[in-house]
């Protein structure tokens, strides 16, 4: 495998365009339903195949339908799941998101199985043999704060693998505990809310230095149709969003970790990475769900032509 992510597999059942609930039991019709593989180690995995990488996905779900699905569709998608924990009697994590017709959406989530990920679930040795790690969602996965698994991160990345963290939650005590994961990652990828709640900054670029000082070589905070910031101790640029028609903005976080790690397996800067994972966002937010759109490196870099 060239790339192991770790962290939060979550099914998404989604439906669009939703521009209100409806009262009592009345019916909306709607033109679209979907369930995809997301979380930002399932979503992230799927979308680093699709531009090319061999990719094996670590964490747990539960042993109900919603697991038997996730393993499926996954493998269908060519991720390796064969270090992918199945906790009996608990619930594989899912959200149901209505998506607005601008793109946007609320969320309903059963956390389920992601809350219970710990150290003892991971494949030392697998994770010892890959190029990358991505760390998706480790203010879910709490457990995973672990020294012995600090100690792993730092050992790998001593050795040359690249390791990059991205997060989900928008829980500001969660957020402040993953912090002490950015000493042993490369580079984090919040978006600007995450980065400011995780802080407790009032801007973004204090923000972003906020972070870079806990460590990490990089801090790229996404900010939407605004696109990112790219801060490194070479100083901070920023890289602008392409323009798209937006159909759902599910999973443009995840699209844009696995297009930026595919770009520094390719032995690109960390500017034109990041270039690389606005690409693969904007390609994502063209379809309903975390990988619509994505198909493969080369259209996706063509994006930027």
């Amino acid at each position: 495998m060239t790339v192991a992510t770790v962290g939060v597999h979550i099914v998404d059942i989604l439906a669009r365009p939703i521009d209100h609930i409806p009262e009592g039991q009345d019916t909306v019709l709607v033109d679209q339903l979907r369930l995809t593989a997301a979380g930002s180690a399932a979503g992230t995995a799927v979308d680093l195949v699709k531009l090319g990488n061999a990719v094996v996905t670590m964490g747990a779900i539960g042993d109900d339908e919603l697991g038997d699905f996730l393993l499926m569709v996954l493998a269908k998608r060519g991720v390796d799941t064969s270090f992918l924990v199945r906790r009996t009697g608990e619930q594989t994590a899912a959200s149901i998101l209505p998506i607005r017709p601008d793109g946007g959406r609320p969320s309903f989530h059963v956390p389920g199985a992601n809350l219970s990920v710990t150290y003892a679930d991971l494949d030392v040795a697998a994770l010892r043999g890959v190029r990358a790690i991505h760390l998706g969602g480790m203010d879910v996965t709490f457990g995973l704060g672990d020294p012995a698994f600090f100690a792993l991160l730092d050992e790998v990345r001593a050795a040359g693998t690249i390791v990059t963290m991205d997060l989900l939650s928008e829980m500001p005590d969660l957020l402040g505990m993953a912090r002490a994961f950015l000493p042993h990652v490369d580079y984090v990828l919040p978006n600007e809310s995450q980065a400011l709640l995780m802080t407790g900054c009032t801007d973004i670029p204090e923000a972003a230095a906020a972070l870079l000082g806990d460590g990490p070589r990089g801090v790229l905070i996404t900010m939407g149709s605004e696109g990112s910031l790219v801060v490194t101790d070479a100083g901070s640029e920023h890289v602008p969003a392409l323009k798209t028609d937006v159909v759902d903005t599910t999973g443009c976080g995840d699209a844009y970790c696995a297009g930026f790690l595919t770009g520094l397996l390719h032995d690109q800067d960390v500017l034109t990475a990041a270039r690389w994972g606005t690409a693969a966002a904007a390609r994502v937010a063209t379809g309903l769900g975390s990988d619509a759109g994505l198909t493969d490196l080369d259209s996706t870099l063509r994006m930027l032509t």
